[in-house]
């Protein structure tokens, strides 16, 4: 005895017509948004805001689907715009370090941290007095770049006598 399979009548071939193509949809938002934040990591979040998780495994509906698409379009738009803005700070930050290398007087006590340049890491560039307080007076400035991170404030010995118990 042989079985036959039920042939698929109009209506599901289309539902799974738009199934298909909502999913590769899904899969090029989710590309394009991996895409970007890989390349300003860690500068723009990975996640804005999350999607909600299903409860197990579940074949989703149009509208489900719809709505993933939606807000995966709209998180995409969302990073664009932060990637489009982060690319203003660092191309204003650099635009602004270059002036302060030319003319350090005109800018006392400026700072720029370096990951508004882009760049990784704790520095500052910083303009300050040459020879602390007689540079001030004598309007010697310099660009300084500061030596990076904090040391970290982890445990620290007492120095001193050992406490008695």
């Amino acid at each position: 005895m042989e079985l036959l399979a039920p042939q698929a009548t109009g209506a599901e071939a289309g539902q799974a017509n738009a199934r298909r193509a909502l999913r590769e949809q899904i899969d090029r938002l989710e590309e394009a948004t991996s895409r970007i934040v890989a390349a300003r990591f860690p500068h723009l979040p990975a996640r804005l805001r999350s999607t909600p998780a299903a409860e197990g495994p579940a074949l989703l509906d149009l509208a489900s689907l719809e709505r993933q698409r939606d807000a995966l379009a709209a998180q995409l738009s969302e990073l664009e715009e932060l990637g489009r803005r982060r690319d203003e700070l660092e191309r204003s930050s650099r635009e602004r370090l270059e002036e302060i290398r030319r003319n350090p007087g005109r800018y006392r006590f400026a700072r720029i941290p370096v990951r508004d340049l882009g760049e990784g890491g704790c520095g500052v560039w910083h303009v300050r007095p040459r020879l602390g307080i007689i540079g001030m007076l004598a309007g010697w400035w310099e660009l300084k770049l500061s030596s990076g991170c904090p040391l970290a404030m982890g445990s620290r010995t007492v120095r001193g006598p050992a406490p008695t118990g």
